[in-house]
């Protein structure tokens, strides 16, 4: 098992002891504020789990029938925690109108809040791991994962809030509505996951910093061609594909030309992590004046 799929799976342990911790939380106060919060720990258990199986998969090599590998089934998994996110907070929005229509006062607020508390550092403190995780190994999946640990902290603080107020003001009805505030965050939530994931599986193009410094290093390592030109990148999952057209002269020797792919190609091996490189060699009749120039 890699490194990310070892995250993977203690997203899995942690998302457990959250909801354990969150359930408790509203099996002490009745709170559908704190009720919202513990749903939602349910789905960053089955999110995790989808990550775990995604990333298993991804890290298949590639085979005849999938040529270019597996790495895109990390998007997969974010896309299916959106779709959970969505679903979640419909239910949650359910919940907050019953219980605006039906107010009842908290039971034991804060030693459920003292619970709810200490499962909102948990979560915290592992989607920093996550984040930081996903970000070294370049992975949709645990950037996913963290991006929804990190709006389950930020909801998980206002709702502790909120029945805070509600125990201290007597005011029954902020509890639903910071249910349905608890809601509306998550949908925006799930929203950016499904939108980021579809790009992915759009084969979106790698970042313009990240471009730029494909073109700088291909200007300047490919020293006895003339110009490289149709530069083309895409991303999927932990691989960022990278092609273009290198231009040599027209007398130049196989051999030559093949030593300054090599020569290329190790560069960009070692600058871009996760790199995939393909070179068209063209003469130099083919050249356009446009792309990127050999220093």
């Amino acid at each position: 098992m890699d490194r990310a799929s070892k995250l993977a799976l203690g997203s899995v342990l942690v998302g457990v002891a959250v909801l354990a911790l969150k359930f408790g939380a509203y099996l002490l106060t009745g709170s559908v504020a704190l009720y919202s919060d513990a749903l939602e720990s349910i789905i960053n258990v089955t999110a995790a789990l989808a990550a775990l199986v995604a990333l298993r998969v991804s890290a298949k090599p590639a085979d005849a029938n999938h040529p270019y590998g597996h790495t895109k089934a990390e998007y997969f998994s974010a896309v299916i925690e959106g779709v959970l996110i969505v679903l979640a907070a419909l239910s949650i929005l359910r919940e907050a109108y019953r219980g605006y229509l039906n107010p009842r006062p908290l039971d034991t607020p804060f030693v459920g809040l003292a619970v709810s508390a200490a499962a909102t550092v948990l979560n915290a403190v592992w989607a920093g791991v996550l984040a930081r995780g996903g970000r070294q190994w370049r992975s949709p999946a645990l950037l996913a994962d963290a991006r929804h640990l990190w709006a389950d902290v930020v909801t998980s603080g206002g709702v502790l809030l909120g029945v805070v107020l509600v125990a201290l003001t007597g005011w029954l009805v902020l509890d639903p509505l910071l249910a349905a505030l608890v809601a509306l965050n998550i949908l925006w939530s799930g929203w950016g996951l499904m939108r980021d994931s579809v790009n992915g599986l759009m084969d979106e193009a790698a970042s313009p910093d990240v471009v730029a410094r494909i073109r700088a290093l291909v200007s300047e390592h490919a020293e006895g061609a003339l110009e490289a030109h149709d530069l083309r990148t895409r991303h999927a999952g932990r691989t960022t594909f990278i092609e273009f057209h290198l231009v040599v002269p027209h007398d130049m020797r196989v051999g030559e030309a093949h030593d300054i792919c090599d020569r290329i190609e190790n560069v960009l091996l070692g600058e871009v992590e996760g790199a995939v490189v393909t070179i068209h060699v063209e003469p130099e009749t083919k050249a356009e004046h446009r792309g990127v120039l050999v220093l």
